[in-house]
């Protein structure tokens, strides 16, 4: 496993070297009317580092480029999903080209899965922090 302080520093390079699709999704995030709780991006989480990630919720918000068609990238993309969704977190993802395209449908998909539906209403979201048990 990669340590604690690799997955970091690689988070925060990802972080000063972000796409345009990603800043135009972080910039539409900080506008969701989430009170309570926040998105981060380039989260680390276990071996992996993820492009957003709503603590309150446990939800990873993914933004795909082309080269992940490709067999090789499409296929580390599911055994990563599989990892992230075992250990409890859901997984959505969008290509860049809906990003781009229809950034309203995207955030709507994103407050559907924040709060169940189109029109419920925005409530504070509790962050829940896992326990860790000592033995």
């Amino acid at each position: 496993m990669v340590s604690t302080s690799i997955r970091r520093a690689a988070a925060r390079k990802l972080r000063a070297n972000t796409t345009p699709y990603e800043r135009l999704l972080w910039r539409a995030l900080k506008e969701l009317p989430v009170e309570g709780t926040h998105f981060r991006r380039q989260a680390p989480i276990g071996p992996y580092v993820v492009d957003f990630f709503c603590p309150a919720k446990r939800l990873i918000i993914e933004l795909d480029g082309g080269h992940h068609n490709e067999d090789d990238t499409a296929e580390k993309d599911r055994e990563r999903q599989r990892w992230l969704e075992r250990e409890g977190y859901q997984v959505i993802r969008f290509w860049n080209s809906e990003i781009a395209a229809d950034l309203t449908a995207v955030l709507e998909r994103i407050y559907v899965e924040l709060y169940g539906s189109r029109e419920a209403e925005a409530t504070r979201l509790e962050h829940l922090r896992r326990r860790r048990t000592s033995t």
